[in-house]
């Protein structure tokens, strides 16, 4: 008896420590949670923005920086539901190559920047690859953003209504990075990011590496 529970206690920890690798819970029907409202633990903090979390979100109304995922992804869908003010300089980049700069040049934006001086690469744009077209304002209320990056193909949806399509295989994977950027106002419009999840549109990759 005193054996068969040493080895019970033996196994449940071993599934523990397994659970303790766990880089993201998962939101059902092959969504994974990368954003959950309560923690940044799946986040690199890249710059001087000053995130942190407040009501559920990740939010940011200072500074200049990034919040960069640890892992890398290639085809894929994305949602994230984001506030700003009318005045922010914010967006969602993927399959950023560099970690530590994400930027336009080396992955994709897909803009939040309602007052940008050309407003044809503003809020659901991809900048530098597709126009917004419509223009939407995002700016004083909550939005979503639904991302779809499939092999040469990128698709973004604000809102329901289709925003930017484009083909370029420039970047074919790489990291996921959410901004706090400069703005009209000395970089501190209000940012916030929230329910951000993403779903595998290929075989999973190596451990650790992410789609």
């Amino acid at each position: 008896m005193k054996r068969s529970l040493a080895v019970f206690l033996l196994l449940a920890v071993s599934a523990l420590a397994g659970c303790a690798h766990t880089t993201a819970p998962a939101a059902g029907g092959g969504w994974i949670t990368l954003l959950d409202g309560k923690t940044l633990e799946n986040w690199n903090r890249i710059g001087d923005a000053n995130w942190r979390i407040e009501d559920g979100a990740a939010v940011a109304d200072a500074g200049n920086g990034f919040l960069v995922t640890k892992q890398t992804f290639g085809d894929f869908e994305l949602r994230a539901e984001f506030y700003v003010d009318e005045n922010a300089n914010s967006g969602v980049f993927i399959r950023c190559s560099d970690p530590k700069k994400p930027a336009s040049a080396t992955g994709y934006e897909v803009n939040i920047f309602d007052k940008r001086p050309d407003p044809s690469y503003g809020t659901g744009a991809i900048v530098g690859v597709a126009k917004a077209q419509p223009v939407i304002k995002a700016g004083g209320q909550w939005n979503t953003y639904e991302i779809t990056a499939k092999g040469d193909q990128i698709t973004v949806v604000l809102n329901g209504v289709r925003t930017a399509f484009a083909r370029d295989g420039k970047h074919p994977s790489g990291y996921i990075a959410l901004q706090h950027g400069e703005d009209s106002v000395k970089n501190t419009a209000l940012v916030k990011f929230r329910k951000v999840e993403i779903r595998s549109l290929a075989a999973p990759g190596p451990a650790g590496k992410g789609y």
